[in-house]
Formats: C-alpha cells, sequence, structure tokens
C-alpha cells in the first residue's frame, strides 16, 4: 500500500522493492517527505519531486512494470537515485544489461572507487546480479567500481540527475562512509524544483 512519512520541503517518491527502513530514516533526517509505494505501483501522475529506487532480491529481469514506469520517468528531469536492485533497474531502464554474478559481492568491507575523484571507500554490500560495464549506452558512464573485481558498482547519465549505487551507503551497523550521497540526491531535486540547473550535481567536498 502507499505509505507517507515526514513533512519535509522534498517530496520522494520511494520504489519499495524491499526498501530497508533505515533508507526512509536517512531522507526524513535530511528534511524530505518520503511516500513510499509498491514496485509496481504507477507513480507516474504522481506529484514528486525525486524518484528513488530501494534495494531487494531476485533478478531485475523479472521486474517488468517497475522497469517500464521508470524508463518513462526518465523522459523528464526529476532526479532518480536507485540503491542495490535499484541500480539494476535504472540500468534495465535506460536498456543497459545485467547478469547474474558467479558468487556475488557479500559484507562490510567492499571497497569501491569512485571514478569522479579516484578516491576509494568502504561499503556494504549483498548482491547477486551486476551491471554489464560494457553493454552501457551513450548516455551513461560508470560512477563507482569495485577495487577487489573491477565489476560495476554505480551509474550516471552524463547529462540529466539520474544515477544508482550498487552498495548500501545507508547500511546498519555501517560503514558509512558513502551517506553523502543522499545529500547529492536532494540537491538534486531542489534544484530542480527551483527550476535551477539540472545538470547531475555532486559534492566532491566531503572527507
Amino acid at each position: 500500500k502507499v505509505r507517507t512519512f515526514g513533512d519535509g520541503d522534498i517530496h520522494i517518491v520511494a520504489l519499495d522493492c524491499g526498501m530497508k527502513e533505515n533508507i526512509i530514516r536517512c531522507l526524513l533526517e535530511k528534511n524530505a517527505k518520503v511516500t513510499v509505494v509498491p514496485y509496481d505501483y504507477d507513480f507516474r501522475q504522481m506529484d514528486y519531486d525525486g524518484l528513488f529506487i530501494s534495494n531487494g532480491p531476485g533478478n531485475p529481469d523479472m521486474c517488468t512494470k517497475t522497469i517500464y514506469n521508470i524508463r518513462e520517468a526518465m523522459n523528464g528531469e526529476k532526479p532518480i537515485f536507485g540503491i542495490c536492485l535499484g541500480n539494476q533497474l535504472l540500468a534495465k531502464a535506460a536498456d543497459i544489461q545485467t547478469y547474474k554474478m558467479k558468487f556475488g559481492n557479500r559484507g562490510q568491507n567492499q571497497p569501491v572507487i569512485d571514478l569522479l575523484t579516484n578516491k576509494v571507500f568502504i561499503s556494504s554490500q549483498n548482491h547477486g546480479y551486476a551491471v554489464s560495464n560494457e553493454s552501457l549506452t551513450e548516455d551513461w558512464k560508470p560512477y563507482f567500481i569495485n577495487a577487489n573485481d573491477g565489476t560495476n558498482e554505480g551509474i550516471m547519465h552524463k547529462h540529466k540527475p539520474f544515477f544508482g549505487v550498487q552498495f548500501h551507503p545507508e547500511a546498519r551497523g555501517g560503514p558509512y562512509d558513502t551517506e553523502y550521497l543522499f545529500d547529492n540526491f536532494l540537491t538534486n531535486c531542489q534544484k530542480v524544483k527551483e527550476n535551477k540547473k539540472t545538470d547531475f550535481y555532486i559534492n566532491t567536498n566531503y572527507s
């Protein structure tokens, strides 16, 4: 069912594909209003400032209705942020391929490289599918890669404020090295809401 949390200035529609409650907490702590909808819900007629696509189990190919709705949303300019399965669904909506990994990446100590800054962060992960770097289309580029095996850990659009990561910035109990990604997402939402520049914004002055 549809549930709404908070009354912040930025309204986020969150697709619940198996979402962790701490994702809602992270958004609420940053002054967002969050409307959580089922993974296959048609949110396209809703009034919102940004779209969040959650983590969840299973093969992204099975979420056909979700992929269709995300693809339709990508025709607009409203920011999109996906985590874990959400990264894969964002990729599928952009006609980028995913694949089942032999073992998957698990645990709280997975190093990921931010390709914008070449900084390494420690992340929490639990996924058996991944986005194919080789199949990225013209408008997309890798955002993070895994320092151990070189697999994709995130994608970003070259011109629009759409991005996803394969790891969990909100993971309990950490690490919280990449929680700044929620700030980047909400800053993008604020910029679009105020009709300011809509190119992808990222704060690289994090510690």
